[in-house]
């Protein structure tokens, strides 16, 4: 155990941010980590509660509780507490590839499941994961080398996202040969053009990748498989193809003025402005611009908090974010007890920006948008939104209903979508003659030596999951190669 009496002596502390209004005028990360004697301190808290739930990763109503990763939390805590950093990153590095970004990204369903948590607030553990690995980065022990011995089978893994690096990782750590084919023109996805950079530095994606690279494992990047390269040419050139393209597909929003100039999926503004961001450091212009314009965000989740803070940084008129569900509550509900994920009020560092420079919450919630309108010369000038109460509809399931009489105008000129994905892309799946494998039970397919992973497989989901999908697919595959399946 940590410190048995640790959780009483003291109180939980996060690492602190920069100042809201200085840290929207760059593109920086904006985390300032505790002192290492401070984050002993917040490992010591962690309370050795005998069946700890905080790396169950279970779904319980629907939604994940405890670590999906099924990471070692007692354990790396004890040993951050006692100073011995190098073994709780061996520790950590046992069960998750790459903490350095689920300590960045991650939500922390570790945390809502913490035993702690049911009576003070829970073990910083999210704060305590990346302390290690960055420390384990400075003193040279975070990134594996190549692995002893080569086995001389080759996997192609399509797809460069959080499951493809995690799937390529433990390959290449078993000895195949790996190359990750990216139709980007860097790799990473959604860790490189999908979380915009002051929430996760584009140097610490390049970091990993430069170390999986060292390591064996080759990119083929600007490379888009059933375009560049067949699926055909993949599978008679490996042993094993696992496809890791992602859910891709934007769901989109069929109102009236859809059509209109300056509508925009969340997903292509925030990859437009890394983009520029990448291709001139330091004199980077999106081509799509908030600047000086009233943005509405349609949208409620992390992607659209991205959005916000990437707009307050272009320097917008106003910006406002519409979610269509209701106002959450401040603490649990009796109908939400722990370990489940506590579905409460949470404000994020997009809205703490907005608030300090519009005075107040961005977000308007129970809203839902009825049409567009534009300014006769096919540009968005409007939004029109309703606010609507939710009630149980036939089946006992909660439904929107318009409020009358409760209409709204909202000026906007940039108008983003960010309301979740549909699922991935079906034309390498068509070429492949498979079908639709999201929800399948395991990580094969129906064509022998080809696996599936990721948001892909599973639907839009966290990157945690994104990691363990990657892991599991990979060891299905390694089981597979090595005749043992």
């Amino acid at each position: 155990m940590a410190k048995p009496t640790g959780f009483l002596e003291y109180r939980r502390q996060l690492p602190a941010c920069r100042p809201p209004r200085e840290r929207i005028q760059d593109w920086q990360e904006f985390i300032v980590p505790l002192t290492p004697e401070g984050q002993k301190r917040q490992g010591a808290r962690c309370m050795d509660c005998g069946v700890p739930f905080c790396h169950s990763g279970i779904l319980l109503q629907g939604m994940v509780s405890g670590c999906p990763l099924n990471n070692l939390v007692p354990e790396w805590n004890e040993l951050l507490y006692r100073g011995l950093w190098k073994e709780a990153a061996f520790r950590l590095l046992k069960t998750n590839a790459f903490p350095e970004f689920t300590g960045r990204v991650c939500p922390a369903p570790c945390e809502g499941s913490c035993t702690l948590g049911i009576h003070e607030p829970p073990v910083t553990v999210k704060a305590n994961e990346l302390a290690i690995v960055e420390r384990a980065f400075r003193k040279g022990y975070a990134l594996p080398g190549p692995p002893r011995n080569r086995t001389g089978k080759r996997v192609a893994v399509v797809g460069s996202g959080p499951a493809g690096l995690a799937c390529a990782h433990y390959l290449n750590r078993e000895g195949h040969g790996v190359t990750v084919y990216e139709r980007d023109d860097r790799p990473g996805g959604l860790l490189m053009y999908g979380i915009p950079n002051m929430k996760l530095g584009k140097d610490i994606v390049m970091r990993r990748l430069e170390g999986m690279e060292a390591a064996g494992i080759r990119f083929q990047n600007s490379t888009e498989v059933g375009r560049d390269i067949s699926a055909r040419e993949l599978c008679e050139g490996n042993d094993a193809l696992v496809l890791c393209c992602g859910a891709t597909r934007p769901r989109d929003l069929e109102v009236q003025g859809r059509n209109l100039e300056g509508i925009h999926f969340a997903v292509d503004f925030l990859k437009a402005n890394t983009k520029s961001l990448l291709d001139a450091p330091g004199r980077g212009s999106s081509p799509i611009s908030a600047a000086g314009k009233d943005v509405v965000v349609i949208g409620g989740g992390d992607t659209g908090t991205d959005c916000v803070a990437t707009a307050l940084r272009h320097g917008c008129k106003s910006v406002v974010q519409l979610e269509i569900l209701p106002f959450p509550p401040r603490e649990r509900l009796p109908e939400n007890p722990w370990p489940q994920w506590p579905k409460t009020l949470k404000t994020d560092y997009g809205q703490e920006e907005a608030a300090a420079v519009f005075g107040r919450d961005p977000r308007i919630f129970s809203t839902a948008t009825e049409k567009f309108c534009g300014n006769g010369s096919g540009e968005v000038r409007e939004v029109h939104t309703v606010q609507v109460a939710w009630e149980k509809g036939p089946g006992g399931k909660y439904v929107p209903r318009e409020i009358p009489g409760r209409g709204k105008v909202r000026s906007a000129q940039l108008v983003l979508l960010s309301m979740g994905f549909l699922g991935g892309e079906e034309t390498l799946l068509q070429e492949l003659g498979l079908k639709n494998p999201v929800g399948r039970g395991g990580y094969g397919t129906e064509r022998q030596g080809i696996f599936v992973a990721g948001d892909m497989r599973r639907g839009q989901s966290l990157v945690v999951w994104a990691l363990r999908e990657g892991r599991e697919a990979a060891r299905a595959c390694h089981d597979y190669l090595a005749g043992t399946a």
